[in-house]
């Protein structure tokens, strides 16, 4: 069995390397990153990403952002360092498909494999191996890591070359936006008008508005649940990535842009760590009305 490297121990990261162990595989982490205290007596851990990867077969990236993908990589005592030829990296962060490229290549010429595998479905998906996960790169690496990804996920597809899954997940995340956005403005139409938000969403899961945005976003709004999840801050990349491709590709994303304002407003007023779903709160503030009180409010009401 291939020995696993596992760098970026978060919110996602650490289900995600706790379903690898469950999967029966050994995993070394890097002790200059936060590891969990229950991976900490898991797992082997070692210095820094070069001691990571020259313990590795197989070393997974699950970090923020394009510089800290670029960092653990590229550090002086990155990655890159500690590989040998044969080995395959695996960025699952969501960074920039254009450098993305850039970092395949310069892996590429260590004689090493990489696939860019960007994740979606949040937490939970993390948590209940659900995620999907979209890939691009060689499909012999691919069908090499493919046993790992169906520990993690469950939606698995190779969509291209390198820099191909970043493409795809900057379009889910367009998509999940947008979602959030519809599903927030008619929650806050219908409370003003003196529905019920959480009946309406519940009678909105029967029909063809049905998702899972409503589902389970529509329920954090309705019960002020806005702990992360997926913070604001990231989602607020994500789209900064599809308005700068966009600008380069010289099309427009209107409604792409509008959510990125409306995540703006929320970071504007203490929202940056707000999971997404609190985009609502920025058409709140506007209209200065609020859906539903949060819990503790409910409780002091009572």
């Amino acid at each position: 069995m291939a020995k696993i490297g596992f760098i970026g121990l978060g919110i996602m990261g650490a289900h995600m390397a706790r379903n690898l162990l469950k999967g029966g595989h050994t995993l070394a982490v890097n002790g200059k990153y936060p590891v969990p205290d229950d991976l900490r007596t898991q797992t082997t851990v070692v210095a820094d990403s070069t001691a990571v990867a020259q313990a590795s077969d197989i070393v997974i990236v699950m970090v923020p952002d394009t510089p800290d993908v670029q960092n653990v990589l590229f550090a002086d005592d990155g990655v890159a360092k500690g590989l040998s030829a044969g080995k395959l990296v695996i960025d699952m962060s969501s960074i920039s498909p254009l450098e993305t490229q850039q970092f395949a290549k310069q892996i590429n010429a260590l004689g090493c494999d990489y696939l860019d595998a960007p994740v979606s479905g949040g937490e939970v998906g993390a948590r209940d191996a659900t995620l999907s996960i979209m890939v691009g790169g060689p499909e012999k690496a691919f069908n090499q890591a493919k046993p790992l990804f169906e520990i993690m996920g469950k939606n698995i597809s190779l969509v291209g070359d390198n820099g191909a899954g970043q493409t795809t997940k900057v379009a889910n995340q367009i998509i999940v936006a947008l979602n959030i956005e519809a599903v927030a403005e008619a929650l806050l139409f219908a409370a003003r008008s003196g529905a019920d938000p959480e009946r309406v969403r519940k009678a909105l899961m029967g029909g063809f508005a049905s998702s899972r945005i409503l589902e389970v976003h529509g329920e954090r709004m309705t019960k002020r649940t806005f702990n992360p999840g997926f913070r604001i801050e990231l989602h607020q990349k994500d789209l900064n990535l599809a308005i700068d491709g966009a600008r380069k590709l010289g099309i427009a994303l209107p409604h792409t842009a509008s959510a990125q304002q409306l995540f703006s407003v929320c970071a504007a007023n203490g929202g940056k760590a707000w999971d997404h779903s609190a985009m609502i709160r920025a058409l709140e503030i506007m209209a200065n009305f609020e859906i539903a009180q949060a819990p503790e409010a409910q409780a002091k009401a009572a």
